[in-house]
């Protein structure tokens, strides 16, 4: 891997205001495609090659992580890359979406390890800037989505998603690219994200990839890696309460209630579980279902596990 290079040229025209100031490039000239892929870790680089290449016609593929990468984000990189001409990955633990007491400083940092993967993968651009770049000092403006993230992780993670809508923007406006792919597993940020693309009119298209799970059904998440091997084999149970729910709903149950108490009696059973919140939503609102309508439910629980905190669900 190299660390992408911005061409300048003397006799390079200039290109617009990025970010308050001029970038050069070689006006129709394409970038040479690089063999290896690039490590960009500065915003005005990354925005100008990002610049640089729409204007040439690519489309751009994103695919936002805070890293500790696993199967789950490199098939994202798949997904994209059937979409997109060049795949970015995003590398970035965002601040502004952990709260005080949350696992911000202990979250898994597992740089050379990620790039590797994502090289390997096939991804053409890893882009990692620093958190005082992002948020420089003074920086005081802050994206929030009101509706669909107000229930589910909106309670149990106040200012949660005030966090990840301003990051999110922050990266459509650098890396601009034409589509975001967002995984299943976090269906409640891939939602709030879409309505916030909606309500702003941002020209990126959100493609939702599905959920990949380990071979006993949990969901592939970075903070697994917190797990013991015993609390392992717990939360593999999550996902099977999960599946009774909607085993239920299958058999011709239309009661939401009826669905939760047997999904919360399944996850009883653990000693280690403590439940947050399980709940049936409409898959695009996040608004509490009253009955289920079989094609647009989704079955959403959030769990501590000792002191790892998970979250899954599945559609209905």
């Amino acid at each position: 891997m190299k660390k992408g290079v911005f061409i300048k040229n003397h006799n390079a025209r200039w290109l617009g205001l990025c970010a308050g100031k001029f970038f050069p490039y070689m006006l129709g000239t394409a970038l040479p495609h690089a063999p290896n892929m690039q490590i960009i870790t500065t915003i005005n680089e990354m925005q100008a090659l990002a610049i640089s290449m729409r204007t040439q016609g690519k489309l751009l593929g994103l695919v936002p992580t805070m890293g500790a990468l696993h199967e789950g984000h490199l098939t994202l990189i798949d997904v994209a890359k059937q979409k997109a001409d060049v795949v970015i990955v995003s590398i970035f633990v965002n601040p502004t979406q952990f709260g005080p007491n949350e696992d911000f400083s202990k979250y898994p940092r597992t740089f050379e390890t990620d790039c590797a993967a994502c090289e390997k993968r096939g991804a053409d651009i890893v882009f990692a800037p620093k958190k005082d770049d992002i948020y420089p000092a003074g920086y005081s403006t802050y994206v929030n989505e009101e509706r669909v993230s107000k229930g589910l992780c909106g309670i149990s993670r106040p200012g949660h998603f005030r966090g990840v809508c301003t990051v999110v923007n922050l990266l459509f406006n650098i890396v601009r690219p034409d589509l975001a792919v967002l995984g299943q597993k976090d269906a409640q940020q891939a939602a709030v994200i879409k309505k916030m693309v909606a309500d702003l009119w941002l020209p990126v298209e959100i493609i939702v990839a599905p959920t990949v799970r380990e071979e006993d059904g949990l969901a592939m998440s970075s903070r697994n890696r917190y797990l013991t091997d015993d609390q392992r084999q717990e939360a593999a149970k999550i996902y099977r309460a999960l599946r009774e729910g909607k085993r239920l709903i299958d058999e011709g149950i239309r009661s939401p209630d009826r669905v939760l108490a047997e999904i919360t009696h399944v996850l009883a059973q653990s000693r280690r579980i403590r439940l947050i919140y399980v709940t049936l939503v409409d898959r695009e609102s996040f608004l509490p279902a009253r009955e289920v309508v079989p094609g647009k439910g989704l079955i959403a629980v959030a769990v501590w596990l000792n002191d790892v905190r998970l979250i899954d669900n599945i559609e209905v």
